[in-house]
């Protein structure tokens, strides 16, 4: 006997469905200059059982040490594709800086600077499918990109080590995104 779905059934249903998310499969490889790098990880970030973002992490070889990643200078690049209508310009600038203040145990004076640089990026309106990527260059510094527009370069060691240690570090925006980034399987199950 067919019974149909109540209200709050089929509310539940869309909220804990990825209707909010984009089927999103990252590049096994992405070529920079005359540079490739290869993905060493990708996953989503999740909040409240949403999927926020597919990211994924590239290094010019495999690596799953997370303090040698972070400390590294060498290119490498964070690329974020935007699958949830919840993630706002405010949001993400927002847990970015909650970000920083973990990456460094809250010692943010020295790249202050330099993370107000990077939160001026941010600017636009973000809307799902937007696709960031955080690219670092030796002697140049982080370039960010929005859908491959540069949006500005934030030069310097310590400001990747701190961006870097967002996703890396011993306080992670997501610790289940931080082990797909280092190799290690996601929660959800790739195909």
């Amino acid at each position: 006997m067919f019974r149909p779905m109540s209200f709050c059934a089929i509310l539940l249903l869309l909220v804990l469905s990825p209707v909010n998310g984009l089927a999103v499969e990252l590049p096994p490889k992405i070529k920079v200059g005359n540079l490739e790098l290869v993905q060493n990880g990708a996953g989503s970030r999740e909040k409240y059982f949403l999927d926020l973002y597919e990211a994924g992490l590239y290094l010019l070889q495999p690596n799953n040490d997370a303090a040698a990643i972070i400390n590294a200078d060498a290119p490498m690049l964070i690329h974020i594709v935007i699958t949830s209508k919840l993630v706002s310009q405010e949001k993400l600038i927002a847990s970015l800086q909650e970000g920083f203040k973990n990456s460094t145990k809250g010692k943010t004076e020295p790249i202050k600077n330099e993370i107000e640089k990077f939160g001026q990026c941010f600017a636009e309106e973000i809307t799902r499918g937007n696709i960031f990527d955080l690219l670092y260059i030796p002697g140049r510094g982080v370039t960010v990109l929005k859908n491959g527009k540069k949006r500005g370069v934030i030069p310097g060691l310590a400001f990747k080590k701190a961006l870097f240690g967002i996703w890396l570090g011993d306080r992670p925006a997501d610790t289940n995104l931080r082990q797909a980034l280092l190799g290690g399987k996601s929660k959800v199950e790739r195909k």
